[in-house]
């Protein structure tokens, strides 16, 4: 007995972290953003259980490192440790220097709140990084990421078509944890705080899901790995996020462009004639899969979207022979039978959620007014221009002073029309609230502080000791630019070029990989490497619409992933490949003079 539980033991001392890495990989997607305490009254982020995983989980990381269990070092923990060191010298900048956060612990706590945010968020990738060991774990680790996806998908079905429960963060009221239904025309945010979350989301999963579908040769594998990726499609129209769709597209089409460079240096000669009917060959390739995965792409999003339809419909507006071929392929979905889209679930079936939920239109809380009219019903008519994603004039409320005529003084609330700007009439209100404010703010906290920024959570501040409830820039380069200045946003985005340049190598090595003990596993990695470029590709173009990389639940996914590819990267039968590059080879230098120079000062 005590032999088998300290086998027990040595077993679980050895697996702990890759137990952990799979509980928070299911654990935080699935679990809804309900809060346990608040820290900042008022503050819309608030400590979740999630948070309580993470936290042990790291304490447990630490405990390995200090018995020298576990490796932890590598080119990426450097930069990441080099970004955490910048972005806090700028909220001491930002105290001291710049006068952005006044010296009161609620503004400074916020501005090291969001500090905190992001050293969490890294925490994924060291764990991930130092539990994987062999290429069983990475699997191990990939399956669970895939069940995890099912599970959002199934959860965003039922919260679409029988009213499972929404937690919603999109405000500050609802950030408390308030139990919603969606209405017909809200926005699906699954088991997310937001539907730019689960876009994003999203995002990372289907571009890696694809990636494996097309390169593993299982033929179980690859279906269940293409019908996952379709019904994560699904499910990714109906959150009706353009700019995340945009990136998934953008996305997909990038890592097939990866998978067809692979053929093409797989099958390589050093013929000439040979060289280029290979090339040609690749590149049809990558055409053929393209315009395969495009038609799919728009059949799904016509049959499943109206409301993606009808919001892409007002960027097609412009372009009347693409409106006009948008249009009939409209025309050729609508003559799918009416009991096939009922038993597809694209027509919803009359459910009534239970009494005692509050319904919302999620998608009112982000645009003010969400479209609710397809483009074919008859519009409300208003003498006075509006934008055309705006529906309804509903007028602003104002607070004003008034004196009776006994010089007694009193506030009443008028309503007054309101007015739009022209950005918000020629390019809709979502697109103006960005153009307007929100990307003037950020560039404004650059210009403050060039070198360090204005500090976390400053940018939306009206006024030197404005608290605001919730912070937002809708761009994340601009966003990291005014937070932490040039040397945040060099710091921050050069880990994230690194990954890519280390994954790309793994990459490139797999394809003309010859020996035979490590081709077995030859598309796995293609396919996985290729997916996170892919991805990240694809997260980078909606970080130009969303502060994509400061949505918890997508930031926690694309670090845990980064670290599963740099754990491949540093896997004693890949490291030989990866030595090379450049990132490590500046590393390595980097570390012998410091090497260097510490023992000149002993």
């Amino acid at each position: 007995m005590k032999h088998k539980t300290g086998t027990f033991l040595s077993w679980l001392d050895d697996n702990i972290l890759l137990l952990l890495s799979a509980i928070l990989l299911i654990f935080i997607p699935i679990y809804p953003k309900i809060p346990l305490a608040e820290i900042i009254p008022g503050y819309i982020v608030r400590v979740r259980l999630e948070d309580v995983f993470v936290f042990i989980s790291a304490l447990v990381w630490l405990i390995q490192v200090l018995r020298k269990k576990i490796k932890y070092q590598s080119v990426v923990f450097w930069l990441i440790c080099i970004y955490l060191f910048v972005s806090l010298l700028s909220v001491i900048s930002a105290a001291t220097i710049t006068h952005t956060i006044p010296w009161q612990l609620l503004h400074v706590g916020k501005s090291f709140l969001h500090w905190v945010r992001y050293f969490e968020y890294f925490v994924l990738f060291v764990i991930i990084f130092s539990s994987v060991k062999t290429l069983k774990d990475v699997k191990f680790l990939l399956s669970v990421m895939f069940i995890t996806l099912l599970a959002v998908i199934v959860y965003g079905y039922g919260q679409k078509f029988y009213y499972w429960p929404v937690f919603s963060t999109m405000n500050r009221e609802f950030s408390k944890g308030i139990r919603l239904y969606l209405t017909e025309h809200a926005r699906v945010q699954s088991t997310f705080g937001g539907h730019y979350d689960l876009a994003g989301y999203l995002v990372i999963l289907l571009n890696l899901a694809l990636a494996l579908a097309i390169s593993v040769k299982e033929k179980l594998k690859k279906l269940v790995l293409h019908l996952l990726h379709l019904a994560g499609l699904w499910l990714l129209i109906l959150s009706a996020s353009r700019i995340s769709f945009a990136a998934y597209y953008v996305g997909i089409i990038a890592t097939i462009g990866i998978l067809s460079f692979g053929k093409y240096r797989e099958n390589q000669t050093h013929d000439h004639k040979s060289k280029n009917k290979i090339k040609l060959k690749s590149f049809l390739w990558w055409i053929n899969q393209s315009f395969k995965y495009s038609f799919l792409v728009l059949i799904m999003m016509l049959a499943f979207g109206q409301d993606m339809s009808d919001r892409l419909f007002h960027v097609l507006k412009d372009y009347p022979q693409i409106e006009k071929s948008y249009q009939q392929a409209e025309l050729f979905v609508e003559k799918i039978p009416e009991n096939v889209m009922i038993f597809l679930g694209i027509n919803q079936v009359d459910r009534q959620p239970s009494e005692d939920w509050v319904a919302v239109n999620i998608g009112d809380q982000v645009e003010e007014i969400d479209p609710v009219l397809n483009k074919t019903d008859q519009r409300p008519v208003s003498d006075k221009p509006r934008p055309d994603d705006v529906y309804v004039d509903i007028p602003d409320k104002v607070r004003i002073a008034t004196e009776s005529a006994t010089g007694e003084k009193s506030f009443i609330t008028v309503e007054r029309d309101r007015t739009w700007s022209d950005n918000a009439l020629n390019y809709g209100l979502s697109v103006a609230i960005r153009l307007d404010t929100l990307w003037p703010n950020a560039i404004k906290g650059f210009r403050r502080n060039p070198i360090l920024g204005s500090g976390f959570a400053t940018l939306n501040k009206e006024s030197f000791y404005h608290f605001t409830e919730a912070e937002s820039t809708d761009n994340n380069f601009l966003r990291t630019l005014g937070e932490t200045g040039l040397l945040g946003f060099i710091t921050f985005y050069s880990i994230i070029v690194v990954s890519i340049t280390l994954a790309f190598k793994l990459f490139n090595s797999q394809i003309v990989e010859k020996q035979a003990n490590l081709r077995a596993n030859k598309a796995l990695l293609i396919g996985l490497s290729a997916g996170y470029i892919g991805a990240t590709i694809g997260i980078l173009v909606n970080a130009l619409y969303i502060d994509v990389y400061a949505s918890s639940k997508v930031a926690f996914t694309y670090w845990s992933l980064t670290g599963l590819i740099l754990a491949l990267c540093y896997h004693s039968d890949y490291w030989q490949y990866v030595k090379n590059s450049w990132p490590i080879e500046v590393h390595t230098r980097a570390k012998n003079k410091l090497h260097k120079l510490l023992k000149k000062k002993q």
